[in-house]
């Protein structure tokens, strides 16, 4: 198994029993850089949010980790 298997697996874990954790860490980074463009990005920062969300949430092949 090499490094790259057991940082998927590692991750998947993590998405996996924290998913409130992993939620409100996402947020805040899109808060923080709608903070520092001015909100001039915002459409950009949430569907970046959401791309982010959907691809930690399909690593385990179900989506039924975060929202």
């Amino acid at each position: 198994m090499g490094f790259l298997d057991k940082a998927k697996r590692a991750v998947t874990k993590a998405v996996d029993e924290h998913p409130d954790t992993i939620e409100k860490g996402a947020d805040k980074l899109e808060d923080a850089i709608n903070k520092k463009t001015g909100n001039k990005h915002s459409k950009q920062t949430a569907q970046g949010k959401k791309k982010l969300e959907e691809g930690l949430d399909a690593l385990d092949g179900k989506k039924d980790d975060l929202r």
